[in-house]
C-alpha cells in the first residue's frame, strides 16, 4: 500500500496529484528547485525536499536527487508527473531497485516505448495500421515528410520538409538537436490528432476512456483539447477504441496512458504513438467519464483492479485550454516576469473531478507567482464541461475574456479567438488549423473605440488613486481650478504605440471633455505635454464611479464597468471586451544607452543551445545564426539583414538574460 507519496515534478500536476492523495489518506512529499522555493505545490504538501541547484536538469530531471529526497522523507512510493520522467525507463527501474512503489508504467514497457521505431513495428505487427518508417534518408522518394527523432517528446527536433533540396539539412538539423536516431514518415496535411485515453492494469484488464480531439496545436504541441471529438461518430470511436487496446496489449502496458492517432478526412486512421504518462488533459476525461484518474493510477500501481466493466458513458462535452506565458504574435515567443494577478471568476473546482457541469481551473500558479525561462510555459488549464459542445465553448471563451491575468504575456485572446472562431464552432478544426486561421492572431480589444476607452479609464483610476493619497485637499475633485484651464493629460505605452490622454473635469468632478490620439514615437515631447487637441473630440462620457481599482463609465447613454490594476508604471486595464497593458511614460526619461548598431540581443533569458556561424563569417538576410532554448522550447535568431558576424560573445550552453548582447551584425 502507499502511505507516502513524492511526486517528481511541479506545477499544476504536482498540485493535482496532492488533491487526490489528500482524499484518499495518502501523505504528500514534494520537490522543488530555489526558484521554487514558494511555488504552490511546495507548501501544499506535507513534507517538501529542496534540490540544490538552479537548472531543471540539475534538480527536477536528475532521477538520483529524487529517489535519494523519497528515502530522506520516508517516502515508499513515486509518481512521475507526467514529465520526461515519466518516460525514463532507467528512472522507473531504479525506483523499483531501491523497493519504492512506481505509480507509472513498467521500465520493461517504457524501454519499449522509448524507440518510436520499435513501438510503430510491434504495433504494426499486431495489425493496427502505422504510417511507413524510413530510416534512411536517402531513400525518400516521395514528399513531404516528417523528419521525427526516434525518442523524446514535446515535438522537439520534428521538422517537415517539401523538396529533396533541403531534406539532408533538416536531418542534420534534427540529429544535432536531439542527438540520436532520426527517422522519416509521410507528413500528412490537415489531419486530426486524435488520441485514445486508456487505463490498464497489472491483472490484463484495458479500458479505453473514449477519444480527444487534440488538433489545435502551435510547434506540434496541443493548445486546446476537447472531448468527445465533433469528427468522431460512435462506430469510429469503437474502431479507434478496439485500435487503442490491441496496440496496448501488444506492448503490454500498464497504466495511465494515451495512444495517439492521426485521422484522415474519411475516417482513415494511423497509430501515432503510445504517450506512458498522465496527459495534462486528462482533466477533460475526468469531466465527461466520472472518474478520477489519478485515483486509478495509484490504485493500479498498488496492484488493484479497475473498478469498471468497459469503457464508461460519456456525459456531455468538455474542453480544455492551455494558458500559457507566450506571445502567439511573435512567434510564441515564450514571457518572463511576475504574475501580479491571476483571478478566473465562476470556477466551480479545481484538480478534481466536477459533481456538475461547470469550470474547473489547474493551475500551477498564483497571485505573485514568478514566472522563469527553465520550465515548461503553461501557468493553468481551463476547462469547461457542459450538456452540449456549444455551450463548453461559450462558457469557456466567457471565462477567459473576464480572466484577470495581469504582469506576463500570454495566449488567452487567442485562445477566445479560437474559440469563438467559426470553423472552430462548426468543428472543422484540424493541425492545419492555426495556419489557416491568422485572423485568431490578432488581439481580442482590437477596436479603436474599445482602446480609447480602457487608456481614460487608466486615467481617471490613476488621477483619483493620487487624490485619494493626497496629504491636504483631498475631499477636492481630481483637476479642480478656481477658474477653467487646460486639461489633464497622460501618456502610456500601448498595444499600438504612445498614445496621449487628455481630460478635464468640471467644478462637480465631472467629466467636461476628453480625447486620446496616437503620438509618432519620433515626435514624443514628453516634457511638452498639455499642447493637444480640443476636448469635444469624442461623444459625452459620464463618469459614475471612479477610483483607483475601478471605474464605472456612462458612455452614449451604456454603463460599462473597467477594472483597472496598478503595479509601479503599468496599469492593467480589463473590460467586458478584453484587456489590455498600459505603461505611464515619464515626462522626464531618464536617457537609455545606446546599443551598437547591428547589435542582436536576447528577447528573453534562457541558454543558447546552438551556434552555427563565427566572427567575421558573412551571412545572408535571414541566415540563422544561433538558437536559444528556454521553457522548453528552441527559439531561433536570424539575421535580420545581411552583414559580416562582428562579434560574438555567446557560445553553446551560456545563460543569457532579456536584453543580453548576443552578437553584432556589420550591415552591407
Amino acid at each position: 500500500m502507499i502511505r507516502r507519496l513524492l511526486v517528481a515534478d511541479r506545477g499544476e500536476i504536482a498540485r493535482r496529484v496532492f488533491a487526490t492523495c489528500r482524499l484518499v489518506g495518502i501523505e504528500t512529499v514534494a520537490v522543488y528547485s530555489d526558484a521554487d522555493s514558494d511555488a504552490p505545490h511546495v507548501t501544499e504538501a506535507d513534507y517538501a525536499v529542496r534540490l540544490t541547484g538552479g537548472t531543471p536538469s540539475s534538480t527536477y530531471l536528475r532521477g538520483d536527487l529524487i529517489i535519494a529526497a523519497a528515502k530522506r522523507a520516508g517516502a515508499n512510493a513515486i509518481h512521475p508527473g507526467n514529465g520526461v520522467l515519466s518516460e525514463d525507463p532507467e528512472f522507473a527501474a531504479e525506483v523499483a531497485g531501491a523497493g519504492m512503489i512506481w505509480v507509472g508504467a513498467p521500465a520493461k514497457t517504457l524501454g519499449t516505448l522509448h524507440s518510436k521505431i520499435e513501438a510503430k513495428g510491434i504495433v504494426a505487427e499486431a495489425g493496427v495500421p502505422v504510417l511507413p518508417t524510413l530510416t534512411d534518408p536517402e531513400k525518400v522518394d516521395d514528399f513531404p515528410v516528417l523528419i521525427k527523432p526516434d525518442s523524446g517528446n514535446g515535438g522537439a527536433g520534428m521538422r517537415v520538409v517539401r523538396d529533396p533540396v533541403t531534406l539532408a539539412e533538416a536531418v542534420a538539423s534534427t540529429r544535432q538537436e536531439t542527438g540520436g536516431t532520426v527517422f522519416c514518415e509521410p507528413y500528412l496535411e490537415n489531419v486530426r490528432h486524435i488520441e485514445v485515453p486508456i487505463m490498464a492494469d497489472v491483472h490484463g484488464a484495458v479500458v479505453p476512456f473514449g477519444e480527444r480531439e487534440c488538433s489545435v496545436q502551435r510547434r506540434y504541441q496541443k493548445i486546446i483539447e476537447e472531448t468527445p471529438s465533433p469528427a468522431v461518430d460512435p462506430a469510429l470511436r469503437e474502431q479507434l477504441c478496439r485500435a487503442a487496446i490491441i496496440a496496448v496489449r501488444a506492448i503490454g502496458y500498464v497504466g495511465a496512458g494515451a495512444v495517439e492517432f492521426l485521422l484522415e478526412e474519411d475516417g482513415t486512421f494511423w497509430f501515432l504513438e503510445l504517450t506512458p504518462s498522465l496527459q495534462v488533459e486528462h482533466a477533460v476525461t475526468e469531466c465527461v467519464s466520472g472518474y478520477d484518474l489519478v485515483r486509478l493510477q495509484l490504485l493500479v500501481a498498488e496492484g488493484g483492479s479497475l473498478p469498471m466493466p468497459g469503457p464508461p458513458p460519456i456525459r456531455g462535452h468538455a474542453i480544455e485550454v492551455r494558458i500559457c506565458a507566450e506571445d502567439p504574435a511573435y512567434a510564441w515567443l515564450p514571457a518572463a516576469g511576475t504574475l501580479h494577478r491571476f483571478k478566473v471568476p465562476d470556477v466551480a473546482g479545481s484538480f478534481r473531478p466536477l459533481p456538475q457541469p461547470g469550470l474547473r481551473l489547474d493551475a500551477g500558479v498564483v497571485d505573485g507567482s514568478v514566472v522563469g525561462g527553465e520550465h515548461d510555459t503553461m501557468l493553468a488549464k481551463l476547462v469547461a464541461w457542459a450538456p452540449t459542445r456549444q455551450e463548453a465553448a461559450r462558457m469557456l471563451a466567457s471565462a477567459l475574456t473576464r480572466t484577470e491575468l495581469h504582469g506576463v504575456v500570454a495566449n488567452r485572446d487567442l485562445l477566445v479567438r479560437v474559440l469563438r472562431h467559426g470553423a472552430f464552432r462548426a468543428g472543422d478544426v484540424d493541425t492545419g488549423f492555426l495556419d489557416r486561421h491568422p485572423e485568431v492572431f490578432a488581439p481580442l480589444l482590437s477596436s479603436v473605440d474599445a482602446v480609447r476607452i480602457s487608456c481614460l479609464a487608466a486615467a481617471l483610476a490613476g488621477a483619483a488613486a493620487r487624490r485619494s493619497s493626497a496629504p491636504v485637499l483631498r475631499s477636492l475633485p481630481s483637476g479642480w481650478r478656481n477658474v477653467p484651464s487646460g486639461s489633464q493629460t497622460a501618456v502610456y505605452d500601448g498595444p499600438a504605440g504612445p498614445v496621449e490622454v487628455g481630460y478635464r473635469m468640471n467644478r462637480h468632478g465631472e467629466l467636461a471633455g476628453w480625447w486620446v490620439r496616437a503620438i509618432d514615437p519620433e515626435e514624443l515631447d514628453l516634457a511638452g505635454l498639455g499642447q493637444a487637441p480640443t476636448l469635444d473630440d469624442h461623444p459625452p462620457t459620464v463618469v459614475v464611479l471612479a477610483d483607483g481599482s475601478r471605474v464605472d463609465l456612462d458612455v452614449n447613454g451604456i454603463r460599462l464597468s473597467l477594472k483597472v490594476h496598478r503595479v509601479g508604471d503599468v496599469s492593467y486595464v480589463d473590460s467586458p471586451e478584453g484587456s489590455v497593458a498600459l505603461r505611464e511614460l515619464s515626462r522626464f526619461p531618464l536617457p537609455a544607452p545606446e546599443a551598437t548598431e547591428g547589435s542582436l540581443i536576447a528577447p528573453l533569458p534562457g541558454a543558447v543551445r546552438r551556434v552555427l556561424v563565427v566572427p567575421g563569417q558573412r551571412v545572408r538576410a535571414g541566415e540563422l545564426l544561433l538558437t536559444l532554448e528556454a521553457m522548453k522550447l528552441e527559439h531561433p535568431v536570424h539575421a535580420p539583414s545581411a552583414g559580416v558576424v562582428a562579434s560574438l560573445p555567446v557560445h553553446p550552453g551560456a545563460e543569457v538574460d532579456t536584453g543580453e548582447l548576443l552578437a553584432v551584425l556589420d550591415p552591407e
